[in-house]
């Protein structure tokens, strides 16, 4: 019996990467997926996103695993397009159990030089976004009248500034808010809600040339090589890692979607090799 057999998981931001990762894990333990990822770029985000293929890739692995699983294309700033994938995939699969608000991309620049384009698309996708993901599904988890998990993707920036991400920082102190608040308001239906944050994660939204520079602003493009960014990134955490496996975040957000966390609700649980201590 998996430790969460026989639930359906809503997992935004599927497509590749921690979403992909979570999307799989819960399908191992025994949830069937509603997927959903925008599947397409947004022009301020300085690295390639998800793409039609990656998502069809993670219905390929949680197939795999003879798990069902209905995957959308559907952008979460738009609530519509994220209600009606929900509300179809809640259909066809019969219920709603477990919600993993993923989604979110990044961007970098000074505060004071931030477009004002730059600001809306991650502030409107990784904290308006995620407040739409637990809007379509509250309604889903009520009806069903068995409680159950929401799990808010924010990020160790949500706990703590890093310079030249001010609106991702923003936006993540942001996802902490809606979080404690949803916990208490959803809390009489024995519906949990809580936040991880991960520091760096070995994604494609950190192996990127804008990323790197980023974090090695000194150094050349030629000089940063994957072993100088895995020096610098190891900097930034107390554990001597560079960086955590998506599936690390993953193994987090099933715990908190199972049994064992019933009554572990309104915590900020940091997956973070130590970056909010070092």
């Amino acid at each position: 019996m998996g430790r969460v057999e026989g639930r359906v998981a809503f997992v935004t931001g599927a497509a590749r990467g921690q979403g992909r990762s979570h999307a799989i894990r819960l399908a191992q333990e025994g949830a069937d997926i509603i997927a959903v990822d925008i599947c397409s770029q947004i022009d301020s985000v300085p690295f390639p996103m998800g793409t039609p293929e990656d998502l069809a890739e993670t219905v390929r692995q949680v197939e795999a695993l003879d798990r069902r699983i209905v995957a959308t294309q559907a952008d979460t700033r738009d609530f519509g397009a994220l209600q009606a994938a929900l509300d179809a995939g809640v259909a066809e699969l019969g219920r709603l159990d477990i919600v993993a608000a993923n989604a979110g991309i990044g961007s970098f620049g000074p505060a004071d030089e931030l477009p004002e384009e730059t600001w809306r698309d991650v502030v409107d996708t990784n904290l308006t976004g995620v407040w739409h993901t637990a809007k379509a599904a509250i309604p889903h988890l009520r009806a069903g009248g068995r409680g159950g998990s929401m799990i808010l993707t924010s990020s160790a920036a949500g706990l703590m500034a890093y310079p030249n991400m001010a609106h991702y920082v923003a936006a993540k102190h942001g996802v902490v808010g809606l979080m404690r608040t949803l916990a208490l308001e959803l809390a009489p239906d024995m519906i949990r809600v809580n936040s991880v944050h991960p520091t760096s994660v070995n994604t494609p939204m950190i192996h990127n040339p804008a990323t790197y520079a980023l974090f090695a602003p000194d150094l050349s493009e030629e000089e940063r090589t994957l072993e100088t960014l895995t020096a610098r990134f190891a900097t930034m955490n107390a554990l001597p890692i560079p960086w955590v496996e998506a599936l690390d975040i993953s193994n987090a957000v099933l715990f908190l979607a199972s049994d064992e966390a019933r009554y572990i609700t309104g915590v900020t649980l940091p997956v973070d090799a130590g970056t909010l201590i070092a």
